[in-house]
């Protein structure tokens, strides 16, 4: 498998992109992507000059990408999205495409990488509960329930960093995550 950037793809990967992330996302966020158009979309916007798109590649098959958007003059990039298609989970593509992310950011001055990951199904006990007012506490104290992709992130050495309640209406917040992928002395 290799990482390349995304300006590589062929007209039949940049397809692959599309439906990779349409179809994974619609089980759990059927919102985030509703059609094949919009994930075409999204792709288009991922190949934006000023971001980072970055696939694996394995047999001229795309096994997932990840983008990054630049942020704060450049010294925060937002991780979005990240996407490894059902074949490929749980084998380390995703953590190889983080790893090229933080290389990508370092090598354009970045210094941080932010993600956010909705609960909109309860799958952490941060989801379906009013976290007001002691909202620090419901973060400090969150588990997993059901396969939440914020645990990948913790393990690839992002640090909770807190959460928008009801971003996504009552109960369903966007937690927050970062990782410090740079010093400022270097």
């Amino acid at each position: 498998m290799q990482i390349v950037p995304l300006a590589d793809a062929t007209p039949e990967q940049r397809e692959q992109l599309a439906a990779i992330l349409w179809r994974e996302f619609r089980p759990n966020y059927p919102d985030a992507w509703p059609t094949l158009a919009d994930a075409r979309a999204e792709v288009a916007e991922a190949l934006d000059g000023a971001r980072i798109g970055l696939m694996a590649v394995a047999a001229g098959t795309v096994c997932g990408w990840i983008g990054g958007i630049p942020e704060y003059d450049g010294n925060v990039w937002e991780l979005h999205p990240l996407v490894v298609a059902s074949p490929y989970q749980r084998r380390g593509v995703g953590r190889q495409l983080v790893a090229a992310l933080e290389q990508a950011v370092i090598a354009r001055g970045g210094f941080t990488i932010r993600v956010g990951t909705d609960d909109e199904d309860g799958r952490t006990t941060l989801g379906g509960v009013d976290v007001y007012p002691d909202v620090l506490r419901h973060v400090a104290d969150v588990r997993n329930l059901n396969n939440h992709p914020f645990e990948f992130y913790i393990k690839n050495g992002f640090a909770l960093v807190g959460i928008i309640p009801d971003a996504n209406g009552f109960g369903k917040p966007d937690i927050l995550l970062a990782k410090r992928v740079r010093s400022f002395h270097e």
